[in-house]
């Protein structure tokens, strides 16, 4: 039709569809009827043009299809499956591209509130890109959880008196895919059942041969290209589950302790002083200590500062310097300084060039060289460490103390700051 106005222009039909709406706004403004009586009889139309009106017992039906409250389980599986027979979630050609990687979470896990909020930010990046009409595709991946893993199915055997030591590598190995097979995949259906347009057809797992081959093929150009290096750190070291712990995933317990404080005698005498008194939650470590700091903002101090001190039991001689992040009014003011087993003491360390000496291995048990020490694991260390000095009359006293303790999150194992 032409612009002229003449019936079945454009412009006349927007126009009567504007007039008809006002008429029928203003015919509900002056009929005057309460809400519920114009609901009701919109409710009454819409049964009567569906059937359900034509006898009790098709009212009776109605009302029995139609239940109470909304229940997900039985309604939702089947719409999912459809989206999911109609291949909605795969890749489709377009203009541009737009892929999205999920971050893989641990195929032995449950997915928790911080999964759902993430995986809904990107699910609405992904449909948006749909609708504009891109190439997109939401790859989904899972991660092998090698620890996690490793942790649960070594509880499982030790339950049925199996040693994984026992065992074998390769044996423990079947043993945690076995695990994997039957534990795996639960959070793969809470996605699907999040309603997330993931690419389920193309799962990928990050114990896969060529995922596998590829992560070591990168590594290792990384590493050849001067990109990634090896380096000694201060790590949340497991000795349960023999691995490192990020900072993120260490659980803090309040814990009933105590501070010993511990006679270091020095070389030379300081104002008629022969020995100066360190405090310590942890005794066991002295043995790897390479140096004792005070507090720059400490005036008492400062007499000893560039003296030096006859480390006991190992008779090694170690300087007494001041660093910042001795809290003068903490203790004795005087601080044991051991680089390879506390974070604080490694920044002092490498502030005052010390050397690191790491008195544990992997299970923290004392290293070789320590005499009757090596050997003991932590705890026994500390007895007897702490037994020593009382019988050398080295042990000032000892205070109650509550602070808070690392442990692992997987094992429950109190964490050592180790190199």
């Amino acid at each position: 039709a032409s612009l002229n106005g003449k019936p079945g222009c454009p412009k006349v039909a927007a126009g009567r569809a504007a007039e008809g709406q006002a008429q029928g706004f203003r015919r509900f403004r002056t009929s005057r009827r309460p809400l519920n009586v114009v609901f009701e009889r919109a409710q009454d139309l819409t049964e009567r043009k569906s059937g359900l009106h034509s006898s009790p017992a098709g009212r009776e039906r109605y009302m029995e299809e139609m239940p109470k409250n909304y229940d997900p389980s039985t309604n939702e599986p089947a719409i999912l499956q459809k989206w999911l027979d109609g291949g909605y979630y795969k890749r489709r050609e377009g203009v541009g591209d737009c892929t999205v990687t999920i971050p893989p979470p641990n195929v032995t896990g449950k997915l928790h509130m911080g999964h759902a909020t993430d995986d809904s930010i990107q699910d609405a990046i992904i449909r948006m890109a749909r609708m504009r009409g891109k190439s997109t595709r939401w790859v989904l991946g899972t991660d092998h959880a090698g620890i996690a893993t490793q942790t649960k199915v070594d509880k499982k055997l030790k339950e049925e008196g199996i040693s994984r030591l026992e065992i074998g590598r390769d044996k423990f190995v079947d043993a945690c895919w076995d695990w994997t097979h039957e534990y795996g995949g639960i959070i793969v259906e809470q996605i699907k059942r999040m309603g997330c347009s993931v690419d389920f057809d193309n799962e990928r797992f990050t114990m896969d041969e060529d995922y596998a081959q590829a992560v070591r093929k990168v590594f290792c150009d990384w590493y050849h290209d001067g990109l990634i290096y090896r380096g000694k750190r201060i790590v949340n070291w497991c000795p349960n589950c023999t691995t490192a712990i990020s900072d993120d995933e260490a659980e803090y317990k309040d814990e009933k302790g105590h501070l010993w404080h511990l006679r270091y005698p020095l070389t030379e005498p300081v104002n008629g002083q022969d020995y100066i008194v360190v405090a310590t939650t942890r005794p066991e470590t002295m043995l790897g200590d390479t140096g004792v700091a005070v507090s720059p903002k400490d005036p008492e101090k400062a007499a000893f500062v560039g003296k030096t001190v006859k480390l006991p039991i190992v008779d090694r001689e170690i300087p007494i310097f001041e660093d910042w992040h001795v809290d003068a009014n903490f203790g004795s003011g005087f601080v044991k300084v051991t680089p390879a087993h506390d974070p604080n003491d490694y920044a002092m360390g490498q502030a005052h060039d010390l050397p690191q000496i790491n008195i544990f291995d992997e299970h923290a048990v004392v290293v070789e060289g320590y005499g009757e020490f090596t050997g003991m694991n932590r705890d026994e260390c500390r007895e007897a460490v702490i037994k020593w000095f009382e019988e050398h009359d080295l042990l000032d006293h000892v205070e109650d103390l509550d602070h808070s303790v690392m442990h692992c999150y997987r094992c429950d194992a109190a964490l050592e700051p180790w190199l």
